[in-house]
């Protein structure tokens, strides 16, 4: 049966969650937005495509920092309302130049910084 992005739920914005995964250690790297036409560049270029909420428009991860998602494998949560795009990632996910944007815990009421950016 053929995907068609339409199927998916998509909020009143008309965006869906996407959460990236790292592809072999399923490190959670991030979390973004897409819309109809980003998961639809994304299925056909295999460059993870989102939709900026702050700029109005589509960014292709990796384009202006080189750190590039490429796609892996791209799943639909069961109620269809979340996408999990399991990408390998070139360089840090986070704009941060950390690895993951997941980079604070909560511990003990504190927050606490669990990385580095990288150099």
């Amino acid at each position: 049966m053929a995907f068609d992005p339409a199927t998916l739920k998509y909020n009143d914005q008309g965006l869906i969650p996407a959460i990236a995964q790292a592809e072999g250690s399923g490190e959670v790297l991030m979390m973004a937005w897409m819309n109809a036409e980003a998961v639809a560049r994304t299925l056909e270029t295999g460059r993870v495509t989102y939709w900026s909420r702050s700029r109005q428009a589509f960014w292709v991860k990796g384009e202006s920092s080189g750190h590039v998602q490429e796609l892996v494998d791209f799943r639909v949560d069961c109620d269809r309302d979340c996408v999990l795009v399991v990408v390998r990632q070139s360089g840090p996910a986070c704009h941060t130049n950390r690895r993951v944007c997941f980079y604070t815990a909560v511990r003990d009421g504190q927050e606490v910084e669990l990385m580095p950016p990288e150099v």
